[in-house]
């Protein structure tokens, strides 16, 4: 297997290449958890890999509680299914208290305070109530709990989130809502601790394999010694292969992948494809490495040709249009520039409003 072959089978495996979902409720169960602080963009990460879904479409499974949003895992948002959110949290949430910590002791939040400020949050949101964060701040301001600092009490309400007391409610136009997560999930199925490590190692090499044990640790937040746990406890479900000295796994029944030549992909950013590893080399070419300027700029909207990134994309949103630009590291043959404009055309379609590209294709 080469880095090209890696990157072709984590496009097919991170059902870019292949929408065999109908709904991106199912896009979400396969990926285990997809990141999401840009929601927007994270809208458009289900839909790239979803079968003939919309922005509408996506909306609504928020808005119904189909899908949720939540900080899980390193820590920030992502969405989840409903049917795992609460394992999840009870594996990843003790990893990401410890490493906010220190936080909690310079914002000078404590046990006592968390527990104060959960029982608030959850008599406030009794009853089907769905409150936005203006609206919560004001409550615990009210009932003595400082709050006015924004950063405290994005604090309070992520280590209510970790706990299992609060999750993503439907928007209220574009300000987001907070409910109870007993009454926004009444029932979902709850792992003890060895299945839910056994459970998080399948789904994530399932997902984003061929992918290293490390890459498997940043994505998590679990330590090595969880992490390599996990892995020998579903190492038989898995195939192991070692490219230039390094182990990566991947599912025993993962297919071949077809040939992408001349394929492009407009990824958003913070997408699965590139925020999944730690070691990112798979995905564009080391020739292209100092135009990102720091690593974390592969994380930046891309654009995907042959599996490998060749350069990053903005959008400039109108009344009735999306401009879209694309900054390219190399120059597309007539062949490539017709596979971005119907790149771009797919992502209009998403939208359900034009898109224009701001660049001479010619």
């Amino acid at each position: 297997m080469t880095n090209l072959r890696i990157a072709y089978q984590r496009l097919h495996n991170q059902l870019i290449t292949q929408q065999k979902f109908e709904n991106a409720c199912d896009v979400v169960k396969w990926m285990c958890a997809v990141q999401s602080q840009d929601y927007a963009a994270a809208k458009w990460a289900l839909g790239l890999r979803t079968q003939n879904s919309t922005d509408e479409i996506v909306e609504q499974a928020f808005t119904e509680g189909s899908i949720l949003r939540t900080h899980v895992m390193r820590p920030t948002w992502h969405f989840v299914s409903p049917a795992d959110i609460r394992w999840l949290l009870a594996l990843t949430s003790p990893r990401v208290n410890a490493g906010n910590a220190s936080w909690y002791r310079r914002l000078e939040l404590d046990d006592t305070l968390f527990m104060r400020s959960n029982a608030v949050l959850t008599k406030t949101l009794q009853g089907g109530k769905q409150l936005t964060r203006a609206e919560l701040m004001s409550v615990l301001q009210r009932v003595g709990i400082v709050a006015d600092q924004l950063l405290r009490f994005t604090y309070i309400l992520m280590r209510a989130e970790m706990d299992g007391i609060i999750c993503s409610g439907a928007r209220r136009g574009k300000q987001f809502t907070y409910a109870l997560l007993d009454e926004r999930v009444p029932q979902a199925r709850t792992l003890d601790r060895e299945e839910s490590l056994a459970e998080l190692t399948t789904r994530y090499f399932t997902s984003h394999g061929p992918a290293t044990l490390q890459d498997f640790v940043w994505w998590s937040g679990l330590t090595v010694a969880d992490a390599r746990a996990g892995l020998d406890m579903v190492r038989s479900q898995l195939v192991l292969e070692v490219i230039d000295g390094q182990i990566y796994w991947h599912s025993a029944s993962m297919p071949s992948a077809n040939d992408l030549s001349q394929t492009i992909y407009l990824l958003p950013n913070f997408d699965e494809y590139t925020v999944g590893y730690t070691d990112r080399s798979a995905i564009f070419d080391v020739s292209d490495a100092e135009k990102f300027g720091t690593r974390g700029n592969v994380l930046n909207p891309t654009i995907l040709l042959d599996g490998l990134v060749v350069g990053t994309w903005k959008r400039t949103i109108k009344k009735d249009t999306v401009t879209l630009t694309p900054g390219l590291f190399t120059t597309l043959t007539k062949a490539e520039s017709l596979a971005l404009v119907e790149s771009a055309n797919r992502y209009s379609s998403f939208l359900n409003i034009p898109v224009n590209i701001d660049f001479n294709l010619s």
